[in-house]
């Protein structure tokens, strides 16, 4: 399958969330305990001002992957997080005025055809923020490598989140995103 068999467009995420976390469970290799909880902070997310989400579908309806994001609020558990990271390496600004991608994930069955770059470009269009924001193992990837094509650089990098296994990079970019 080709990005041309994909759809992007707007996403119910809230209606869909059970199938956003199969994907982002097989994209990032969740147990069932991890999806349950992080269904909840998908839920209260998307109760935040100006949340919004987009999803890549096959012609028969399955999604095979999304983004979401929104603009930052200093006061959500994430920012609370990177600000020291952030401001010890001189970048505490960054968490004003900033579109927060927070998740996005593509199955892997459709990884490197395009549909990650379509969905975070696509999300970015729409901010009115100048800026965007967003984390990532900090480990040489393939989604470290798509964000940086895109003009994100590292802001923070070892960012230690409770619970999380591996640390973290912070990573930001000016908007439009690179083409």
């Amino acid at each position: 399958m080709t990005m041309e068999d994909v759809v992007v467009g707007p996403l119910d995420l809230a209606a869909r969330v059970d199938e956003a976390l199969a994907v982002q469970a097989l994209a990032f290799g969740l147990t069932d305990e991890e999806v349950n909880v992080r269904r909840h902070i998908v839920l209260r997310h998307l109760a935040s001002p100006g949340a919004r989400a987009l999803g890549a579908t096959t012609p028969d309806g399955r999604l095979v992957g999304f983004v979401y994001g929104m603009p930052n609020d200093r006061a959500q558990w994430w920012s609370t997080v990177v600000e020291p990271y952030l401001r010890r390496a001189g970048h505490a600004d960054w968490l004003d005025d900033v579109f927060a991608v927070t998740e996005l994930h593509v199955h892997p069955a459709h990884q490197k055809r395009g549909i990650g770059r379509e969905l975070i470009t696509r999300i970015t269009d729409e901010a009115r923020e100048p800026r965007s924001i967003l984390s990532a193992i900090d480990t040489e990837s393939p989604a470290r490598a798509l964000y940086r094509s895109l003009g994100y650089r590292d802001l923070a990098r070892r960012v230690l989140f409770p619970s999380a296994p591996s640390p973290y990079a912070v990573m930001g970019a000016t908007l439009p995103l690179r083409r």
